[in-house]
Parts: structure tokens; sequence; C-alpha cells
């Protein structure tokens, strides 16, 4: 049944919200479930490849109408188009002529009262809207501020470009924020942050965060758990994500040269599982250090997450809120993040979640919870309590229609 009160909804998306199974897909997938709670939904999308074009059947059960356009933008052309436009590369990756028509017909021909646009390269598909329509921007992270860290340091032409586009790409969040009748975040901080670099108020950015399927992501749910021989000798230690992502790449390349020898001096047999699909060749590479092995895509990751002795999210560049670490909390498994990982995350260190600094203290904390099985298990019983007190979905997007209907 619908909330009522207003008309209809156009969601743009950057990528096909089914399914939920990477971080900008589970955001994007549990806000257009709770926008069709709340009016009719015409969905604009692009598609990454033909598995996610083979999922717009699964889109057009849940919305009125949409539209998906195959994405084949290089990242190469996309960054020269920008330099020429003046535009960030994120945006030029982004654009496609047939979605900006797609949206101004569906403007024309629908009673839309709000348009929700999902991701900083959505924005430019958003027109000047007319009186009583409203304009929700769901930034997520700022991704501006992503690239000025990837480019801090960094020399060559890469790191010019990265430096660029952390420059220009913020002056267009800004620029959106600005027309948007309210702009949201995954987490306070990141809303924080970008109220100070916008100098927008509270009534103009928001936090809306995300949350975990607490069903789903339950130890006491239903799931094919690893074999002996998939399992392996023990402690078992596991990072989740999407490994073609540069700070999933990087997090995961750390723990396995740098933590991982240290852990095996005390354990030899010890594994470190990474994960998730998509793995780069440099993540392939990892699988010939000792005790590491890349699975790449799985049918399930709860399976290796019950499995886990110790789940780790070393990464060094992160915003937001990070599902791996919600989705390994709400399975009850310890968990040792860095405090990239951890911030936005409303919890207690060493009470929900053990945080560390470096490579060398994440080493420490996992020897901690592998030496004190009692204190692992006790970690992870208060992970999967915080989680339910805190980061179900239904609660974390309860605030979503009134920023709706305004």
């Amino acid at each position: 049944m619908k909330d009522g009160g207003i008309g209809e909804i156009l969601f743009l998306c950057h990528r096909v919200p089914f399914p939920p199974d990477r971080g900008d897909k589970i955001r994007s997938h549990n806000l257009l479930r709770r926008l069709c709670d709340i009016a009719p939904v015409h969905v604009g999308c692009f598609a990454d490849d033909a598995r996610d074009m083979g999922f717009a059947t699964e889109l057009g059960d849940m919305a009125e109408s949409h539209k998906v356009i195959p994405r084949n933008n290089s990242r190469m052309l996309a960054g020269l188009k920008g330099l020429a436009n003046g535009q960030p590369m994120l945006v030029a990756l982004f654009d496609h002529p047939a979605m900006h028509d797609w949206a101004r017909m569906i403007l024309a021909t629908r009673p839309i009262s709000a348009v929700v646009a999902y991701s900083a390269q959505m924005a430019h598909f958003v027109p000047v809207l007319t009186a009583g329509q409203r304009f929700v921007m769901d930034f997520v992270d700022l991704d501006s501020a992503k690239y000025t860290a990837y480019g801090e340091g960094q020399g060559g032409p890469l790191g010019w470009i990265n430096r660029r586009e952390g420059r220009v790409l913020l002056d267009f969040e800004k620029a959106v924020a600005a027309r948007a009748d309210v702009s949201t975040f995954v987490s306070e901080a990141e809303a924080s942050l970008f109220r100070a670099v916008s100098g927008l108020g509270v009534d103009k950015v928001r936090p809306l965060e995300n949350g975990v399927a607490l069903d789903y992501f339950s130890p006491d749910a239903q799931f094919e758990h690893l074999s002996a021989d998939e399992r392996g000798a023990e402690p078992l230690l596991v990072f989740t994500g999407q490994m073609d992502y540069r700070p999933n790449i990087e997090a995961v390349d750390s723990f396995a040269k740098i933590s991982m020898p240290v852990i095996r001096e005390a354990y030899p047999d010890a594994r470190f599982a990474i994960v998730g699909r998509s793995p780069t060749p440099a993540v392939e590479a990892l699988g010939v250090l000792p005790g590491v092995v890349v699975t790449g895509g799985v049918p399930d990751v709860r399976g290796w997450l019950a499995a886990a002795d110790v789940v780790v999210a070393p990464l060094r560049i992160a915003r937001g809120i990070q599902n791996k670490v919600l989705e390994a909390m709400a399975m009850a498994r310890p968990v040792v993040a860095s405090a990239q990982a951890s911030e936005g995350i409303d919890v207690q260190w060493d009470r929900h979640l053990l945080v560390a600094s470096n490579a060398g203290q994440e080493a420490s904390l996992v020897l901690k919870l592998l030496s004190d099985p009692a204190k692992a298990a006790e970690l992870g019983r208060a992970a999967r309590a915080r989680m339910v007190e805190r980061y179900d979905w239904s609660a974390t997007l309860s605030g979503l229609p009134a920023l709706i209907r305004g």
C-alpha cells in the first residue's frame, strides 16, 4: 500500500539496483523498495554488462516504468570528454543523450512530484523542475574527497587527473546541492563534511544512513555453509568486497603483504580469504602468497562470513558507511577494521568491533582475538545486537517519506 499524499517519483541511479550484492546497489535497491511504498516510481539507470541488463525484468516488476541503458563509455574517453567540456570525469563516464531525453519525457508526461537522483553522476540528468516538483539529491558519499585522497602524494599524470577530478567534482557537487531541495549523505560524518565545504545548513544537507538486511545477514538464517575443504585450515580471516575497486584492492594488498606474515608467525596455518567479484590481476597475484586465497565471486558470501574467525576491513581510503562491516557484524562475527572503514558507523570501539590505526595494529588485534575465542565470540554477539538495535533498513530509511514530501 502506498503512503499516499504525493504524485509519482522519478528515480535516477547509475547502476541497475539489482541484485543488492555490492555497496552502491545495496543502497539503491533499498531506496527503490522504500520509494515504491510511497508512490509509483519511474526508474532510469545504466547497465554495466549483460548481467545487469538481465535484471530489467525484476526492475519492471517493481517500477511503474523504467529505462535501462547499456553503458560503454571508457574512462579514458570520459576523461578526455570531461577535460573538453570542463566537467568531472565521473559525470562524463555516466552520460548518455537517451537518458536526458527519457528523463525529460517522464517529467513532461507523468505527474512527477519528486525526483531522486542517486549518486553525483546522475544529477546532470535532472533538468530545471517546475513548481511543485521536489529534487532530492542522494550523494551517498562525498566522492570529491575520495579523488582528492587518491591524488595526495601521487605523482605523474594519474596524480594530476585525480587532483583535478577532486576539484572539479567538488564544484559540481556544490552547484547541484545549491539547486536541490535537500541533499543526503550516508552518514552524519559525510553530511557534516559537506556542510563545511559547501556552506549549506542542516536544512539542506542531511544524513540518510545505510542499513543491513538483518533477516538475510543473520547467523540463524538458512544458507549453505562452507565445506571442510573450502574452509581449509584454521584460523580463517575474511575480507569481502568488489575486487576491482581501488580502496578494496589496496586494503587486501596491505593486509596480505604486511599483516599476514606477522599473523602466520603465531598461526602458521592461518588463511586469508579475499572474497568478491572481479578480482584484478594484482589481486589474483596475491593468491601466490602463503595463506592467501582469492575466491573471486561466490554464490553466497554468508558462508564465508559465518566461517570466519575474524573479518577484516583494513581500508585506508573509505567514504561513508561500509556495508561489508555492517554485514559482518550482523552475522555476529568479530571485526577488525581501520578507522576509515569504521567511520560513520554508530558503534563503540572495543565493544562492538576493534579498530586499528595501521597494518601492524591490525595484525596485533587479529592475534588478540585469535588467542581469546571467548572475547571474539563476545564481540560478535555485541556486534549483532547493535545491528539489530540500530541498523535495520526500516529504521535507517524511516525519514525518507518526509524528505520526499518536504
